[in-house]
């Protein structure tokens, strides 16, 4: 049995071994996979293992040695999953290996817009403080959490995590999903449409799948509604916001600040608009790469592996 993974830098840059796939079967590994070599790299392979690198139809046909595709994440937008499902392929992901570090991230990001803690310590460090007339500065006016309202556009696992997180600081709820869960919850939840939680927030943080109903949902009309005093935090896709709309909304003032963990390509391009966006915070899609997750992550891809050869197939998405 020949396992190719396309694209595993990510999952381990050297601190954490493939070695759960040993006995699994023939393993060859590849950092990255461009474009020119993914049909290549696939053409003997059983089992394929991608991270982003994209799976199309026009690649199953070129690759039918192909028996199973596991994604190495828990979005598996990159395979075509009807064209695998009409070749009797399955595909896998990883749906639950990330929500702590994920909800961990979200926090860090907010306390750093409301605090600015690294702000503070360059100021310092370029003699502010020692030019101060009083014992205590601040760069902006400070808030503090408490009785705010935290908006979650998706309430899967992850949603549900920062909720909670949310409750521990004090906040009030207000949920827009698709899917309510009617038992589980640990806390007091208001259920409210997109438009609604986009008007009455004083942070929103996205977590629902990219589809292609919500491509840039978050445009021009929605970022309208929100306070001025309110904050934005994506984790989930780039591809749901439109990143010029928000652009313009932070220039304008519309918005106290957005948190970017995802843009729409990725790495980001040199011409996009976030990045001359005033109070944008823009982090290299590494919420996820806790030690810790990406070891779940591996654990779990390999039990996926494992499951399908067993002839039970596991975390099964197409």
């Amino acid at each position: 049995m020949k396992i190719v993974v396309l694209d595993g830098y990510t999952l381990n840059p050297g601190d954490n071994p493939w070695t759960v796939f040993e006995g699994l079967g023939e393993l060859t590994v590849h950092d990255r996979t461009p474009v020119d070599l993914i049909v290549s790299r696939m053409a003997e392979a059983d089992i394929v293992l991608t991270n982003k690198t994209p799976i199309t139809a026009a690649t199953l046909d070129a690759c039918p040695a192909v028996r199973y595709i596991g994604v190495l994440a828990t979005g598996f937008n990159v395979v075509d999953t009807a064209a695998a499902r009409a070749r009797n392929i399955p595909v896998t992901n990883v749906p639950i290996y990330g929500t702590d570090t994920v909800a961990q991230f979200v926090f860090a990001a907010l306390l750093q817009m409301i605090h600015q803690p690294y702000q503070h310590d360059q100021a310092i460090r370029m003699g502010q403080w020692q030019q101060c007339q009083d014992f205590s500065f601040w760069l902006q006016p400070l808030i503090e959490l408490v009785g705010k309202t935290f908006g979650i556009v998706g309430y899967g696992r992850i949603g549900r995590r920062v909720g909670e997180i949310a409750g521990a600081f004090g906040m009030k709820l207000c949920v827009a999903s698709r899917t309510r869960p009617t038992s589980g919850l640990s806390q007091a939840v208001r259920w409210c449409s997109v438009q609604e939680l986009f008007a009455e927030a004083d942070v929103i943080s996205l977590h629902c799948p990219q589809t292609p109903e919500n491509l840039k949902f978050v445009n021009a009309n929605l970022l309208a509604k929100m306070k001025s005093t309110a904050y934005l935090i994506n984790t989930a896709r780039g591809a749901l916001i439109d990143e010029s709309a928000l652009a313009s909304a932070l220039a304008a003032e519309k918005l106290a600040g957005a948190a970017l963990d995802v843009v729409s390509l990725e790495p980001i391009a040199v011409d996009n608009p976030l990045l001359s966006a005033p109070r944008c915070l823009l982090t290299p899609h590494y919420a996820w790469a806790t030690v810790e997750a990406r070891r779940r992550l591996m654990a779990t891809a390999a039990e996926n592996v494992s499951a399908f050869l067993r002839g039970q197939p596991v975390n099964v998405v197409s």
